[in-house]
């Protein structure tokens, strides 16, 4: 008879049975002490024996204490048990993480080869960010961890969107710098990862998951220019435009994108607070229902902030003494941009917009939209414009442009532009950034050779595109600490 009752009956647990068994066991054992007492020590050498006896009981009580606070923590058996902590081996089970967000710590030491899965410390590394789609089935990701660390690759985090089919699984790994990406893709795929996709990380992606995204939503609070940058951190390598409002397929009736947007296998629509579509595609991986859920989420914040441009200002003195002020600019400089343009040269105009003198006007709603980029815009004390300064988002990549008025060139204002507009670029985490130009506009030219940054040049019928890396070992970014 138990103590406790089942977990269904109302009935109280009877203590006084236990305690009348307690109170039986030490009658007892008082009656025995007494009889041996007596046996013992009438005897000769009966308080010796008794002394002998305490003495013995002491030591044996102080060894199984000894004894058990030594091994209290010793592993568990591996032999059909748990694994062994010691080996540091966590095989994860695919429904070793549920629902539709997770973020976990995996080892990927096996208990066969303890150290497999760790790089040494002493050999370099290199953080990878890998995507990837695996079997929603017992055992997959168990197995795909297992090759991981036969390659002595780490993981160091696994975030999982659960789409309609199978799993799509975000690792970032930290592995050995002999490993090649493309070694390791091929052993992930011959693991059943499909549609892998590999690419460099840096420390900040060692950030949780709920960090990173209020992170993103407090850059696209502060500036709206920053909304296309933020949803390509937040879904990776992907190419991002804002289009006009046309009818999507299944909304014809609509005419424009429904407020909740459209996912398709590899193309989210969202409507644009601004007026229009945004369009984000990723050819080489489909976009799950958690990745669309946190982009709508970015956009409905957007929306809801309205138009916004830091007001950040730049004192810049030339060599003659006069003071530009650099600014960032918007649409609330459509009129001032217009009348610069009204002062240039056909000559300049045409350097710039590479095309017809009398339509460059209509490009100035969409240069000064914070939609499509930055826009910084140099001014005199009188406040009056005499160049600007283009950041574009072309896609996934970057262009910039430049246009200073015919009496304010070769002071330095367009290389002060150009420097930082890089600089920008580079903390918006661009890798490159290109500038399209005629090869006869030696100024341009002369400015982005100012940069001192690795340069790439095509020549095409006349028309130069030049590219200056950002990523490139050991070259610093100009203005490396400006505001944004």
């Amino acid at each position: 008879m138990t103590d406790v009752t089942s977990a269904g009956s109302p009935r109280r647990s009877h203590h006084w049975r236990r305690d009348v068994i307690e109170l039986a066991a030490l009658f007892t054992a008082v009656a025995v002490a007494d009889a041996l007492t007596n046996l013992i020590g009438h005897q000769p050498d009966g308080p010796c024996l008794l002394v002998a006896s305490a003495v013995a009981l002491a030591a044996t009580a102080g060894f199984h204490t000894w004894w058990g606070r030594r091994h209290s923590h010793a592993p568990p058996p591996t032999d059909g048990g748990l694994p062994d902590e010691g080996s540091g081996s966590i095989t994860p089970s695919r429904h070793a993480v549920t629902g539709n967000d997770a973020f976990v710590r995996v080892s990927t030491a096996s208990a066969a080869e303890p150290s497999a899965g760790v790089p040494d410390r002493t050999e370099d590394t290199v953080l990878w960010r890998m995507r990837t789609t695996v079997r929603d089935a017992p055992g997959s990701l168990a197995a795909l961890c297992a090759t991981l660390a036969r390659h002595r690759v780490d993981i160091l985090t696994l975030q999982t969107h659960p789409p309609a089919q199978g799993s799509v699984d975000e690792f970032l790994l930290r592995a050995p710098a002999a490993l090649p990406a493309q070694q390791l893709s091929r052993a992930v795929s011959a693991a059943g990862g499909g549609s892998v996709r590999i690419e460099r990380a840096d420390t900040r992606d060692l950030v949780d998951i709920p960090t990173r995204v209020l992170g993103l939503a407090t850059r696209t609070a502060l500036d709206a220019a920053e909304l296309p940058l933020e949803l390509r951190q937040l879904l990776g390598r992907c190419t991002i435009r804002s289009l006009p409002a046309v009818p999507v397929a299944g909304h014809a009736a609509e005419g424009i994108v429904p407020v909740d947007g459209v996912l398709e296998e590899h193309v989210m629509r969202l409507r644009d607070p601004s007026g229009g579509v945004i369009t984000v595609e990723r050819p080489y991986l489909p976009f799950s229902p958690v990745e669309f859920a946190r982009a709508r989420a970015l956009v409905e914040l957007d929306a809801r902030l309205g138009p916004r441009v830091p007001r950040g200002a730049h004192v810049l003195t030339l060599p003659e003494g006069d003071a530009i002020t650099v600014r960032r600019a918007d649409g609330g400089d459509l009129a001032a941009a217009r009348a610069m343009h009204g002062r240039c040269s056909e000559e300049t105009l045409r350097l710039r917009y590479h095309g017809p003198v009398r339509d460059v006007d209509r490009y100035l709603d969409h240069l000064l939209s914070p939609r499509f980029g930055r826009t910084l815009a140099a001014q005199t004390a009188s406040g009056r414009l005499v160049a600007l300064g283009h950041l574009l988002w072309d896609g996934d990549e970057t262009e910039v442009a430049l246009l200073v008025e015919d009496e304010w060139q070769r002071r330095g204002i367009g290389s002060e532009l150009l420097a930082r507009l890089v600089a920008l670029a580079g903390e918006a985490g661009c890798t490159n950034v290109y500038a399209v130009m005629r090869a006869s506009d030696t100024g341009m030219v002369a400015a982005m050779r100012a940069l001192r940054l690795p340069l790439d040049h095509q020549v095409e019928e006349g028309t130069l595109v030049v590219t200056a890396r950002l990523d490139a070992a050991g070259a610093p970014l100009p203005y490396q600490q400006t505001g944004r």
